[in-house]
């Protein structure tokens, strides 16, 4: 939501490429029509000097950024060239594509790291024939921080994550948002955005740290009942076991989170079923059932 406005993307544009492009209009925000990898609206994609860029933000570490960014720049280059015949003997040129992740959960990750397609094939092979690599950047405080000076609105976008984190220690996560946005706008932080977007930024900050407390307790607890288990029938035996029930538990329990957060903003059953597709990698099938199986609890 922040970085859709184009003056802001194309200050990150320039802290990240060593630019110093002044003309936002410039920017052309690239729109997909149910489009899930833009569910949540802290996700842009927009293209420069025919350049496409898509960056997202993640409070928890995904894996799996590339093959989404992947389904997702194959939907838009089609999109791209679909007034035009891929059967000519001419070159369709295409811009080029980059792909940036912007990491700021609580678990200790490294400040910068590159995830490659060819990573998840079943079989490794040193010169893939299909590669696509996302660079995820941690901007936890003392992460990043060149970037971030570069970036004033990316600095200050961080300072407002660390002072709700801070507020919800000793407060409801409510309030904790509500004194977080007074605090920035008092001190100057995000203060234009943060007073024209109070309603949305409470909104989307609630959903997210929702979602990010509920998952690390989900995953507390799953350590918890693979360590019992291990206690009761061996250490090796039932260490192994005890992970195959917790990583299947907290599989379901994020499956759960992610049908109950989609209803509480309003989405509908099919977005709720693409989502599930990409962040779970459901069948199609099997998402519809586990919706039909949650969404009234």
């Amino acid at each position: 939501m922040l970085f859709r406005e184009p003056e802001n993307a194309l200050s990150l544009y320039n802290a990240l490429n060593g630019t110093n492009y002044a003309d936002a209009s410039q920017i052309t925000f690239n729109m997909l029509d149910n489009a899930i990898y833009m569910g949540m609206q802290n996700d842009i994609s927009f293209l420069i000097m025919n350049e496409v860029n898509l960056y997202e933000h993640q409070s928890t570490y995904n894996l799996n950024m590339p093959l989404r960014d992947l389904f997702y720049v194959a939907e838009l280059l089609q999109v791209y060239v679909k007034d035009q015949s891929l059967y000519s003997s001419k070159l369709i040129k295409l811009p080029t594509p980059h792909f940036v992740v912007f990491y700021n959960g609580v678990e200790d990750k490294p400040e910068k790291r590159i995830l490659r397609l060819s990573e998840a094939f079943e079989v490794p092979t040193k010169d893939p024939e299909l590669e696509l690599k996302v660079t995820i950047l941690n901007i936890n405080p003392r992460m990043n921080e060149d970037l971030k000076e570069k970036c004033p609105v990316l600095k200050q976008y961080t300072q407002y994550v660390e002072q709700v984190r801070c507020n919800s220690m000793n407060m409801s996560l409510e309030q904790a948002v509500e004194e977080a946005i007074e605090y920035c706008i008092q001190h100057n932080i995000l203060k234009e955005f943060l007073s024209k977007q109070k309603a949305e930024v409470i909104k989307m900050s609630i959903f997210e740290y929702d979602e990010e407390r509920e998952i690390e307790l989900i995953r507390r607890d799953e350590r918890e009942i693979g360590k019992e288990i291990g206690k009761e029938i061996g250490k090796e035996i039932g260490q192994k076991i005890g992970e195959e029930i917790g990583a299947e538990k907290e599989r379901e329990n994020t499956i759960k989170s992610i049908i109950s957060f989609g209803k509480k903003l309003g989405a509908s059953k099919e977005q709720i079923i693409k989502e599930l597709q990409e962040r779970c990698l459901l069948e199609e099938q099997e998402a519809e059932k586990k919706v039909t199986l949650y969404w009234n609890e």
